[in-house]
């Protein structure tokens, strides 16, 4: 169950810290063409810069998130302050996916996936490290 928690948690984050400083930093513009099949620069100027400056400081959230969870990554597993913390967060965006299903529609294929993906490593981080807090006297 460890290795499979870590997996999850890795690779979840490890997307996190790339989308992150991609959207934020790099190329939000391929973002919106690739991800939402939107091309954000026939936008007039006014409304362009104003979703991309949204976007980027989202995605720098995003990134952010991404650096406190490898950051305190020993702790999220074994202290129950950070592991709620953690899991609250990624509970939170997978939350906002699922009521974005029902009150805005149906999400694509990648959407779909990203949702799928981070609610099973959700509940199998969850998993673990309960029981892992459990056995360090943290629970």
């Amino acid at each position: 169950m460890k290795q499979i928690s870590y997996f999850f948690f890795y690779t979840y984050i490890g997307l996190v810290v790339l989308a992150g400083i991609w959207g934020a930093f790099i190329n939000p513009v391929w973002d919106f063409a690739m991800l939402f099949q939107f091309q954000i620069n026939d936008l007039n100027d006014f409304e362009r810069i104003n979703i991309l400056s949204q976007y980027r400081f989202l995605r720098a959230l995003e990134l952010g998130f991404g650096i406190f969870a490898l950051t305190f990554f020993k702790e999220i597993f074994t202290q129950r302050k950070f592991n709620s913390v953690f899991l609250t967060i990624m509970g939170i965006g997978i939350l906002a996916r699922v009521v974005s299903w029902i009150v805005d529609g149906n999400p694509g294929l990648l959407t779909k996936f990203f949702m799928f993906y981070e609610a099973l490593g959700w509940v199998l981080i969850f998993a673990y490290s309960k029981s892992s807090l459990s056995k360090n006297g943290r629970s």
